[in-house]
C-alpha cells in the first residue's frame, strides 16, 4: 500500500473552500487534468482517466458538516482518498488531500502523485480566489 498527502492554505473561509471543492459538476476545474468525473446516482460516479483511456466505477461522498470529501474505487478497492478543509484564523483555510493506493499496479508512483496533488491544490486555490474575488497572493 502507498499513501500520499499534501496540504495548502486557501484564501477563504472553510465553508467557501469546501463548497468549491465539493461541487461535483465542477470537479474537473481542480482535479488532475487527466481525470474526469461523471456523476451517476449519488454517491456513484464514473472516473475517466485520459492516461489509460479507461472508465472506473467509483464512489464520491461529501460530508458538509465535517467539511470532508471521501472517494474510492467501487468494485476493485484499488484506490481511496479524502479531502479535508480546516478553518484557520484570519479567514483562511487549510486543505489537506490524502490518497491511498491499495493495489500497487494502480499507483502511478511518488513523482506523478506529488505533481498531481500539488497541481490540483493550486488549481483549487485559483478557483477559490476567482470565486471569492480575492486577487491577492
Amino acid at each position: 500500500m502507498s499513501e500520499y498527502e499534501r496540504s495548502r492554505t486557501m484564501p477563504a473561509g472553510a465553508e467557501q473552500v469546501f463548497d468549491q471543492a465539493a461541487d461535483v459538476g465542477r470537479l474537473d476545474t481542480w482535479l488532475p487534468r487527466d481525470l474526469h468525473v461523471e456523476p451517476e446516482d449519488p454517491p456513484a460516479v464514473t472516473v475517466h482517466e485520459d492516461r489509460t483511456d479507461q472508465d472506473t466505477s467509483a464512489l464520491l461522498s461529501a460530508r458538509p458538516e465535517q467539511l470532508r470529501l471521501e472517494w474510492g474505487t467501487r468494485d476493485q478497492g484499488a484506490y481511496a482518498g479524502w479531502l479535508q478543509v480546516a478553518g484557520l484564523d484570519g479567514g483562511v483555510s487549510e486543505v489537506t488531500v490524502h490518497l491511498s493506493f491499495f493495489d500497487e499496479g494502480h499507483d502511478p508512483g511518488r513523482p506523478a502523485v506529488d505533481e498531481a496533488l500539488d497541481s490540483s491544490l493550486r488549481r483549487l486555490e485559483e478557483r477559490v480566489r476567482t470565486r471569492t474575488g480575492d486577487a491577492q497572493a
